[in-house]
């Protein structure tokens, strides 16, 4: 997948904030309330934050696709919100599936929908799709993003300095904070994805690099759901793919969890052996790992990714059957 088709050229749409604790959920009740939430001239006082801060928290929602443009909104050039199929299935307050982001699982299937198409982080999708470097600093993942959209000839480059606060906010949401005499315990703790580890840093020289490995805290289900979704949007009628594909191909889960194919076989596994009800496989015809499922890959996603929070296959299809789940959590 090519940055292109994965992102859409938007930078620095944040105004410098990453996304802090209960943001997430915050861009969705507002939208649940009032689709004109984050316009209305009292938006700093019924969200409780200043200006920009209103601005960052409905691009968070947006870009974590809990929310979208309102098409029906009369001004389109300022559009009003509305919630997304996904927002009502997992902080709904009527039987959301994780309200209250208590599930590290959540975290990941937020990560991945950060990344996942359309993006409106491109910046973001470059770093986890494209960028190689074992070790790098600021100024050296900014150098690579800045060449890597100058290929994408259809986009006007953006200015240096939109790139430099998509930088920052990216190390600010994933990496260790710097501990230093400054830093505040907010600014240790506001980040939700930072739990992930996907950025650390290193003990010898103090650069970032990325955490390779076996990720213990990622549900299967959520790297099935994942991987579903990423075949679901590149090739929907297929019903096989090779582990390597998923595991190395820019913009699939591979990349965005930072696993290797035997990491990624292992993640599968139990999904495949619990969660699917027999129709998702691992198998290895002649010696190539590869992973095999039944029917359409995006049911079978929203199936498993239901199945997880309920732990209930009766109960997600039951959701399923209702309309809730569907061919509308891509978006």
């Amino acid at each position: 997948m090519r940055l292109v088709d994965a992102a859409a050229p938007v930078f620095a749409r944040h105004e410098t904030f990453h996304p802090r604790y209960g943001w997430f959920r915050k861009a969705f009740d507002a939208a649940c309330e009032n689709s004109a939430a984050f316009t209305d001239p009292n938006a700093t006082v019924e969200l409780g934050v200043g200006k920009n801060m209103v601005k960052a928290i409905r691009f968070w929602g947006l870009a974590a696709k809990l929310i979208q443009d309102d098409p029906d909104s009369p001004n389109q050039r300022s559009p009003g919100v509305v919630p997304t199929t996904f927002g009502k299935l997992l902080f709904d307050p009527e039987g959301g599936w994780d309200r209250y982001m208590e599930d590290p699982g959540t975290l990941w299937l937020l990560h991945w929908k950060l990344l996942s198409p359309r993006c409106v982080l491109p910046v973001w999708w470059a770093t986890f799709n494209e960028f190689h470097a074992v070790e790098f600093d600021a100024a050296e993942l900014e150098l690579a993003c800045a060449g890597g959209i100058a290929v994408a000839a259809e986009w006007q480059a953006p200015h240096h300095s939109s790139l430099k606060k998509d930088v920052t906010a990216l190390l600010r949401t994933y990496a260790p904070a710097d501990r230093s005499a400054r830093s505040s315990i907010d600014d240790l703790l506001d980040c939700p994805l930072r739990e992930l580890g996907l950025i650390a840093r290193s003990q010898a020289t103090g650069r970032y690099r990325f955490a390779m490995g076996a990720k213990p805290t990622l549900p299967s289900a959520i790297a099935a759901y994942a991987v579903l979704d990423y075949i679901a949007c590149r090739d929907p009628k297929a019903s096989t793919v090779l582990l390597s594909r998923i595991a190395d191909e820019p913009g699939a889960p591979g990349r965005a969890f930072r696993l290797s194919e035997s990491e990624l076989a292992d993640a599968l596994r139990p999904a495949a052996e619990s969660l699917s009800g027999g129709k998702l496989a691992l198998a290895s015809p002649a010696g190539a790992a590869q992973l095999g499922w039944k029917g359409s890959p995006r049911r079978l996603a929203d199936k498993i990714l239901a199945a997880y929070y309920f732990a209930d296959l009766d109960t997600a299809r039951a959701q399923m059957d209702a309309g809730l789940v569907g061919a509308v959590m891509a978006r």
